[in-house]
């Protein structure tokens, strides 16, 4: 089986400013990801091969059926509530930019979601 390629973190940390109205923080020790005040993506954790979502237990579902060599949710009871890890060396371009729109699309003020909407193809 071939290797993969591990996904550079600045990867992820570039597609998930690259939604509108941004802005990278910090929580924890870790770079986070903030639509409006609230987080909706963070790097680092557990460890520097992840990044985490912050999705609804519906969506983390769907996505770790579809994806679980990519995507877990995380241990304990933050998982439980649909915060999910992603594993960045298994994450392709196209499906990171899907999981961080899914959880932007969570957090974002309805201005945001408004203006996304409208240059949508």
């Amino acid at each position: 089986m071939a290797k993969v390629k591990a996904m550079p973190s600045n990867r992820f940390r570039r597609v998930a400013l690259s939604l509108p109205g941004v802005i990278e923080g910090s929580h924890q020790g870790h770079a986070d990801f903030r639509a409006g005040k609230r987080i909706f993506a963070t790097l680092g954790y557990p460890d520097q091969e992840w990044g985490t979502l912050i999705l609804t237990p519906e969506q983390q579902s769907v996505l770790v059926e579809a994806e679980p060599d990519i995507f877990r949710p995380v241990p304990g009871g933050w998982g439980k509530r649909g915060s999910t890890n992603v594993r960045l060396a298994r994450a392709d371009q196209t499906t990171l930019q899907s999981a961080l729109t899914l959880a932007w699309t969570n957090v974002a003020p309805k201005a945001l979601l408004t203006a996304h909407n409208k240059t949508k193809p």
